[in-house]
């Protein structure tokens, strides 16, 4: 009697473990660049297993569905390839090793597209252009020469036209991230002009798209193909 308890206690833990196993659950993690310490931005994360790639936010953060045993693999460019075991559903910690000592241009600079357009900014301001080219009533009180500037002056206009400009460039990079040909190639059968059209005639309105998040776009991305490869089919 007490080994047939035994046994049965065996049995159950046995099941109980293939169930856990069994089950998706969402996969937490961040990517370094080792050595540096620098959040990877852009980097794609693909479960080998189900083929479906997600990409690291501005801060290294990723989100992506898995199951334990699952092979995760991580690429960037300049950057080697990992391949890690989801073997918990702890959030995990990745470091990309540089493929070479050579740093490129941009992160020795180490400036995004947003300090860019800040520093572009700060260079109207330093030429007397504040509040981008618009002038507030108490400056205007306070400072009448420089609100006239503002007013009648050719940098005054070329800065509200950037500050237009800026916003949206900032608001379209945020898109980026997540709609761009790696994830679309990851996720659909999109490939060359079909892949370059799908891009122009589908991407998302910001005022839509600022609150997704990976799983947001991914079912856009599968929804918004599938209609225009659907259209395809009815122009054919």
């Amino acid at each position: 009697m007490y080994k047939l308890k035994n046994i049965i206690i065996i049995i159950f833990a046995c099941l109980a473990s293939n169930y856990v196993s069994a089950q998706e659950f969402i996969i937490k993690g961040v990517v370094f660049e080792k050595g540096s310490n620098l959040r990877v931005a852009l980097a794609e994360i693909t479960n080998q297993r189900t083929a479906i790639g997600v990409g690291s936010n501005d801060l290294g953060l990723f989100q992506l569905k898995a199951k334990l045993g699952d092979t995760l693999l991580i690429t960037k460019r300049s950057l080697a390839d990992q391949r890690i075991i989801v073997k918990g559903t702890q959030d995990v910690i990745i470091y990309l090793i540089r493929e070479s000592t050579m740093l490129d241009e941009v992160n020795i600079i180490g400036n995004t597209k947003k300090q860019d357009l800040e520093d572009i900014k700060r260079d109207f301001r330093n030429k007397g252009v504040y509040n981008g080219g618009k002038s507030s009533v108490l400056s205007s009180i306070f400072s009448p020469l420089n609100a006239l500037y503002n007013l009648v002056g050719k940098d005054p206009k070329n800065a509200r036209r950037f500050g237009r400009y800026a916003d949206n460039e900032i608001k379209q990079s945020q898109i980026d991230v997540y709609f761009n040909q790696s994830i679309i190639k990851n996720n659909t059968e999109l490939r060359g002009d079909t892949l370059e059209n799908y891009m122009l005639n589908f991407r998302p309105d910001f005022e839509k798209a600022q609150y997704w998040n990976n799983y947001d776009y991914i079912k856009y991305i599968k929804e918004s193909s599938k209609k225009y490869t659907d259209t395809l089919g009815k122009g054919k």
